[in-house]
């Protein structure tokens, strides 16, 4: 056994474990991981000994509706035979229905027997599953951890470097207002539109004005 299935076992000794097949939130995981092979394969062997489980259930209930029936018809002809001295046809009746007793009766023992068996064997499986969903899940959340910390550092770094950008990209706004506004002031507006039409014709890139009082608002 690995070292790790040993850490899980001792973590999940003596706890109580819901069969996991028949545990709607069980499958829930799985929409947010994968089932492995050996997830699969002892789902499947678990839900056929609980589909046995349930058979053998069902038939001794069967079984023993049937005995309470043969005990209660049994009654009476013992005692029509008693009234009526020897009688082979009630005889008869009374020795079938012991014989068909002592049947359930067999059958019963069986069922029991198989029912411990197969008890045993649902709680070993269901056991190996729990570990095996264990390890699963938390090598993905391992995996989704490493994931988070790495892209939480990396926005962090480019949270720090969109900051220094944005302050570069207003520094360069405005010095082009500043430098936009001089120019007017100094080579007047028919200069300016020169300039304009030689070295931005297409206007892509017009000057961004700021809004009087807040220097972080732009006007185009």
């Amino acid at each position: 056994m690995a070292k790790n299935d040993e850490v899980y076992m001792s973590a999940l000794e003596g706890k109580s474990i819901p069969i996991l097949t028949l545990d709607n939130k069980w499958h829930q995981l799985f929409t947010q991981t994968e089932m492995t092979p050996e997830i699969e394969a002892l789902a499947d062997q678990l839900n056929a000994l609980v589909e046995r489980d349930g058979k053998i259930r069902t038939e001794t209930k069967d079984i023993k509706k049937l005995k309470k029936k043969l005990l209660a018809e049994i009654v009476p002809l013992r005692d029509q035979a008693t009234k009526s001295g020897d009688s082979p046809q009630i005889e008869k009746e009374i020795q079938d229905r012991t014989r068909l007793i002592n049947e359930c009766n067999e059958r019963l023992d069986s069922h029991t027997d198989e029912l411990l068996s197969l008890s045993k064997e649902i709680y070993d499986i269901d056991y190996k599953l729990m570990i095996e969903t264990m390890k699963v899940c938390y090598e993905r959340l391992h995996d989704n951890t490493d994931y988070i910390k790495a892209m939480d550092e990396w926005i962090s770094k480019v949270r720090v470097e969109l900051k220094k950008n944005v302050i570069r990209l207003q520094e360069s706004e405005m010095e082009n207002y500043n430098l936009y506004s001089y120019m007017h002031q100094i080579f007047g507006p028919e200069v300016i539109e020169i300039f304009d039409m030689k070295y931005d014709p297409d206007r892509r890139h017009p000057v961004r004005r700021p809004l009087a009082g807040n220097e972080n608002e732009y006007v185009e």
